[in-house]
């Protein structure tokens, strides 16, 4: 099957890409879920915008990124409270959700959970855990989660 990516998909391709994939995992994955889009004569004609439009995000996003990192970055303290058991152990986990949230009431930017790497997947633990956020290909930024029990 032959679709036009309009997303970013790891290990397949860039928005705009032209690619060729099983049946099923287009069909039930990339197509019901808006990653892709049918390879027609219309759409290949909409390939360009995508392009051009996916290059003038990366220019400003490099810079944006820079930006971002500097605030996230300079936040003094991010803390989340959690309920607890008695020994310290959560009730559920910490989600990237969570994170995004918590850094948006610390006064730093809105963080799409998705660019959220979380230890281990999931924190679910009080304490300090550092936190990695992948702002752009080239930049990444990091800044320490602080669980409490509330």
């Amino acid at each position: 099957m032959k679709l036009i990516l309009t997303a970013d998909v790891d290990n397949l391709g860039a928005p705009g890409d032209t690619v060729e994939v099983k049946d099923g995992y287009g069909r039930n994955f990339l197509l019901p879920r808006g990653l892709a889009i049918a390879a027609t004569r219309g759409a290949q004609k909409q390939v360009e915008g995508i392009r051009r439009a996916q290059e003038a995000r990366a220019v400003r996003g490099l810079d944006h990124a820079n930006e971002l990192k500097q605030a996230i970055e300079g936040l003094t303290s991010v803390t989340l409270s959690v309920r607890t058991g008695g020994s310290g152990k959560l009730f559920g986990a910490v989600t990237a959700a969570d994170v995004a949230a918590a850094v948006k009431s610390a006064g730093g930017p809105v963080l799409d959970k998705r660019s959220i790497e979380l230890p281990k997947s999931h924190v679910k633990s009080t304490g300090t855990h550092r936190i990695t956020v992948a702002l752009h290909p080239d930049v990444t930024a990091s800044f320490d989660l602080e669980v409490t029990a509330s």
